[in-house]
C-alpha cells in the first residue's frame, strides 16, 4: 500500500508538473525570440536618423559598425538604388555574405522582402541560419532605404536552455518533494494497517490478550477500535463456553460417584473390579477434560513426548475385556520401514498421551459400537517411508465412505464427533487422517504422525 500510494502522488504531480511546465517553457521560447526580434528592429530604427542627414556610404558604414548587430556583419543598409552598405566584416563594404558564409542575394526570397518592404512596412521574415528583420527607412517622396538585421538562432534561442534547465530543475524538485511528503504520509496509514494486520493474526493464533493503540486516519482508527471490542468479546465468549463445559463435564462426577457405590456393592469381586476400573477411567476422562477446558487459549501448548507403542498397548489392553466377551478377534501388529513386521524406529510424536488416548478410544469404540459381535479388528503400527508413523484401527465389518467425516452428523445415531476428533488430532500435530478398506475388506482408518525424537527406552515384556 505504501509504494502504491507513493507511486500516485509521484504520478499524478509529473502530471501537474508537465502540465505547468511545457506550456512555460514554449512561452520562454517565444518570449526569448520576440525580445531578440525587437531588439534588431530597435537597432534598425536607430539608424533612421542618420539616413535622414546623409547618403554617403563612408558614413553610413562608420555608423553600421557602431551598432551592435552592424560590428558582427548582421545589419545592412539597402539603398533606393540598391546599393548596399553593411554586412559581414569580411566584405568590405556592401554586397558582403551572410553570417553563415551565404550570399544572401542567393536567396529568392530576398527581392520579394525588400519589394515589400519599399512600401512602407516593416516585418520579419525567415532567413539562413535565423530570421531577418526589414524596417524602411523613407527618404524621400519617391525613395525609400531598408535596414535588414539578420538575428541568428543562436540569439533567437539565447537564455532557453538554461531557463528549461532551471524549469527542470524545479520539476524534479517537485517530484521529490511530492514523494517525500506521501512517503511520509503513507507511513502514517501504513503503520497503524501493519499492526492490525499483526494484532489479527497473534488473535488468530489464540493470543487473547492482543489489542492496539488506535491511531492514524479517523477510518482507521475506527477499525482499530471495533478489533479491540472484538477480541474482549471473543474473550468473554471462550471464558464462558470454558467455564459452562467444566461445568457439565463436573456435573458427571456426580454419577461417577454413584456407579463406583454400585459396583463395591457387586457381589462378584471380579465383575466389582473391572466395573470399578471402567469408572476409573471415565474420572480420569472427565478430569482431563475440565482440566483442559480451563486452560487459557492463548497458553503454548508444548507437544509431549509421547510414546505412540506405549498408548497403543494401553488402550487396546484396556478394550481387551470387552473384546473377549464379544468374542472379537484382535492383533496389535508393528510394521517396519520395509513393509514387514519388525522394528518401528522412532515411535515419538507431537501429540499429548490424552489426545492420542482420545483418539484411539474412538477409532476403537466405532469398531464396537458400528460391527458386529465376533468381527475382528486389529491396531497397526506403520512405519513411513518420510520418517513419521501411521497409527491405525482396521475391522473386517462393512466398511466406510472416505467421505463419512463431517463433524456433528453420523449416519448410525451417535454424536458424530469421533472420527472429527481423531481428524483434528492427525492434522493438529501436522499429520494427516485418511479412511480406506481394511485388507479384510472393513473399514482402515490410520492417523499419520510425525515422529519428534528418538525412541524412548521401554522395559522388557
Amino acid at each position: 500500500m505504501r509504494r502504491r500510494l507513493v507511486a500516485l502522488a509521484a504520478t499524478t504531480t509529473i502530471m501537474v508538473a508537465l502540465a505547468f511546465l511545457i506550456p512555460l517553457a514554449v512561452l520562454v521560447r517565444t518570449l526569448a525570440r520576440d525580445r531578440a526580434l525587437s531588439a534588431a528592429e530597435l537597432e534598425a530604427q536607430s539608424l533612421a536618423p542618420v539616413l535622414a542627414l546623409t547618403q554617403d556610404t563612408t558614413a553610413l558604414e562608420a555608423a553600421v559598425r557602431a551598432t551592435t548587430p552592424g560590428g558582427k556583419g548582421l545589419l545592412t543598409i539597402i539603398l533606393s538604388d540598391g546599393t548596399k552598405v553593411g554586412g559581414p566584416s569580411d566584405s568590405g563594404g556592401a554586397g558582403g555574405t551572410g553570417t553563415d558564409g551565404t550570399d544572401p542575394a542567393a536567396d529568392p526570397r530576398e527581392a520579394d522582402n525588400l519589394a515589400l518592404a519599399r512600401r512602407g512596412r516593416a516585418f520579419s521574415a525567415p532567413a539562413r541560419g535565423g530570421i531577418e528583420v526589414l524596417v524602411p527607412v523613407v527618404l524621400e517622396a519617391d525613395k525609400t532605404a531598408v535596414v535588414r538585421v539578420v538575428v541568428p538562432n543562436s540569439i533567437l534561442r539565447r537564455g532557453v536552455a538554461a531557463a528549461w534547465a532551471v524549469e527542470a530543475g524545479l520539476g524534479l524538485t517537485l517530484v521529490a518533494s511530492a514523494v517525500f511528503v506521501a512517503d511520509r504520509l503513507a507511513r502514517t496509514i501504513v503503520r497503524p494497517v501493519d499492526a492490525l494486520a499483526d494484532a489479527a493474526g497473534r488473535l488468530g493464533e489464540g493470543d487473547l490478550s492482543v489489542r492496539i493503540n488506535p491511531e492514524g486516519p479517523p477510518e482507521v482508527k475506527q477499525v482499530a477500535e471495533a478489533f479491540n471490542r472484538l477480541g474482549d468479546r471473543v474473550g468473554e465468549l471462550l471464558e464462558a463456553e470454558r467455564e459452562l463445559v467444566a461445568d457439565l463435564s463436573h456435573r458427571l462426577r456426580t454419577p461417577l460417584t454413584v456407579l463406583r457405590l454400585d459396583a463395591e456393592g457387586l457381589g462378584n469381586p471380579e465383575e466389582a473390579r473391572r466395573l470399578a476400573d471402567d469408572v476409573d477411567e471415565l474420572e480420569r476422562a472427565v478430569t482431563g477434560v475440565i482440566r483442559q477446558a480451563r486452560k487459557p487459549v492463548q497458553e503454548d501448548i508444548v507437544a509431549a513426548e509421547t510414546d505412540a507403542v506405549t498408548v497403543a498397548e494401553a488402550r487396546l489392553a484396556f478394550w481387551a475385556p470387552l473384546a473377549e466377551d464379544q468374542e472379537r478377534p484382535f492383533e496389535l501388529v508393528r510394521v517396519g520401514p520395509e513393509g514387514e513386521a519388525g522394528p518401528l524406529g522412532v515411535t515419538t510424536v507431537g501429540v499429548s498421551a490424552d489426545e492420542l488416548e482420545a483418539a484411539l478410544d474412538a477409532l476403537l469404540g466405532n469398531v464396537f459400537a458400528h460391527t458386529d459381535e465376533g468381527t475382528a479388528f486389529r491396531v497397526e503400527l506403520r512405519a513411513l517411508s518420510d520418517g513419521g508413523i501411521s497409527v491405525a484401527v482396521e475391522d473386517s465389518g462393512p466398511g466406510l465412505s472416505p467421505d463419512f467425516v463431517e463433524r456433528g452428523v453420523s449416519g448410525a445415531g451417535g454424536t458424530g464427533l469421533g472420527l472429527d476428533i481423531v481428524r483434528r488430532t492427525a492434522e493438529g500435530a501436522g499429520g494427516a487422517f485418511r479412511i480406506s478398506r481394511s485388507a479384510a475388506g472393513g473399514a482402515r482408518i490410520a492417523l499419520e504422525l510425525p515422529t519428534t525424537g528418538p525412541p524412548p527406552e521401554r522395559s522388557p515384556r
